[in-house]
């Protein structure tokens, strides 16, 4: 899902969907076990096994919170023999990485903006 909206590059739509991408991204980062994961597997690939550990989780319980890393694009999935593999995408903390600091870019614009204004309007007062 991830790869799919973030290629379209079509003005409006690909606002919206990018906005629906960020949002996805987001919601599957708001549980505290699916940062976890994901800052686990920022160290490399590991078996659902291996990933379900260190937390006082049942496997089917790990499953569902891959499952929503998995549709929001931050991890991939595969099989080898009988262990499924799990690992980072990074293109997709690359994509919210840069989007953030877009964002941040904006607000720090704003902020020297109202700077300079409170400024001149310090300087019309005297």
């Amino acid at each position: 899902m991830f790869c799919a909206l973030a290629n379209i590059d079509s003005g409006l739509y690909r606002s919206f969907s990018m906005k629906a991408v960020y949002a996805t991204l987001f919601a599957a980062l708001s549980d505290p076990t699916r940062v976890a994961i994901v800052q686990r597997l920022a160290e490399g690939e590991f078996s659902v096994s291996d990933l379900a550990q260190p937390f006082a989780l049942s496997q089917p319980t790990i499953t569902s919170h891959l499952n929503v890393l998995e549709r929001a694009g931050l991890i991939q999935r595969r099989r080898v023999a009988q262990r499924r593999l799990c690992r980072l995408r990074p293109e997709a903390i690359a994509s919210l990485a840069e989007w953030l600091d877009a964002i941040g870019r904006q607000w720090s614009a704003r902020a020297d903006r109202m700077a300079d204004h409170a400024a001149s309007m310090t300087e019309k007062g005297d």
